[in-house]
């Protein structure tokens, strides 16, 4: 009799999970519509359980004018999240030896107006933000300099600082302009475009096929549009209108919430650098001159953030229309990934989203 009721119970253990998987995948969906309204900018989301894509749906449209609808293969400006792939090419050099993260700034930037400060800081302090540069950028006085300004543009003024704003590994402070650096380093020490050589050693192992990086104007047809809503219009704000987009190296790439996650699959399964570096840059760095209020919640790019009692390994992103978030909780083994091209509560759609898998899982 016991064998008997055993196929039984499982039956209703399936489809209790089922129907379980299936509230989970609705609420989600009204989370989402209730967010991104037709006929508007909206956004893209992709979330994955245990390696296996568990919801996929992108939302409202890419472009306003011609009306193509967001899907999850659409390219949105993932800000931010670009550092990323800046800061492992930055690793796959220093693993072939070409360049070490104790190199001091000195060494590739000789032009400093002041030798002293870029002899102080190193590559690992651009890359955990904690190099003390000020960002001294004036781009709010000259908005038009900034629409086509490159790394190059953008990293020139932090080399005639005279004064830090606090001794380098002392403490964090987010710096665009230390990743417009690192770009040029990549550029200085490969003899090539630092995008070619991020689309040859990273894009392509990780199959990213369509993903792109902004190398001058960006296409005007075959990505998505980034909007600002102003009363009950909307504003485009991306390339050509909104100030730092020519600057790459800090927010750069253009890729979609597909490719993201095959991305992720790469930096999980160690296709285009060793695992040992692959963990370290997702583990706090701590100087020994540490004096921030706080312990060290940076890796070598990326950020070690809590949500509750889980552990979120990520990057977010945020420029002119356009925002994203990209998150690894290892321990449950959950990917979420969402690119918005309107300003949307970004985190606060990763926190609900993340409450209704914790139902489910």
């Amino acid at each position: 009799m016991r064998i008997a009721l055993l196929p039984c119970f499982l039956f209703i253990s399936f489809v209790a999970a089922a129907q379980a998987e299936q509230a989970c995948l609705k609420s989600l969906d009204s989370l989402f519509m209730a967010t991104f309204k037709t006929g508007e900018p909206g956004g893209a989301v992709l979330i994955a359980k245990d390696g296996k894509i568990f919801y996929r749906k992108g939302f409202g449209l890419e472009d306003l004018k011609t009306k193509k609808p967001i899907t999850t293969k659409s390219l949105f400006n993932i800000g931010s999240i670009s550092k990323t792939f800046v800061a492992f090419a930055i690793l796959r050099l220093a693993d072939e030896g070409k360049l070490s993260l104790h190199d001091d700034l000195y060494r590739y930037f000789p032009d400093f107006t002041n030798p002293a400060i870029a002899k102080k800081i190193t590559i690992c302090h651009l890359l955990t933000h904690t190099s003390g540069l000020p960002d001294n950028r004036k781009i709010t006085e000259d908005s038009l300099f900034f629409l086509t300004a490159k790394d190059e543009e953008n990293f020139a003024p932090l080399k005639r600082t005279d004064t830090l704003h606090f001794e380098p590994g002392e403490r964090f402070e987010y710096s665009n302009p230390a990743f417009n650096a690192l770009a040029l380093i990549i550029e200085k020490v490969t003899g090539r475009k630092w995008q070619d050589y991020v689309k040859e050693t990273i894009f392509r192992p990780s199959g990213m096929a369509t993903s792109d990086i902004t190398d001058g104007p960006h296409p005007r047809s075959g990505v998505t549009h980034g909007y600002l809503k102003n009363g009950r219009q909307f504003l485009e704000k991306d390339y050509g209108e909104e100030p730092t987009f020519a600057a790459a190296g800090n927010g750069g790439v253009w890729s979609s919430v597909d490719e993201l996650w095959n991305y992720e699959q790469a930096i999980q399964r160690n296709i285009f650098l060793r695992k040992e570096l692959i963990d370290k840059s997702r583990t706090p760095v701590t100087f020994p001159n540490w004096k921030d209020t706080g312990k060290s919640f940076i890796g070598l790019c990326w950020f070690i953030t809590r949500q509750e009692d889980t552990r979120l390994i990520g990057h977010t992103g945020s420029q002119g229309g356009f925002r994203g978030d990209y998150q690894w909780l290892p321990e449950k083994n959950i990917f979420f990934v969402a690119l918005c091209n309107t300003p949307e509560p970004i985190k606060g759609l990763r926190e609900k989203s993340l409450a209704i898998l914790q139902r489910l899982y």
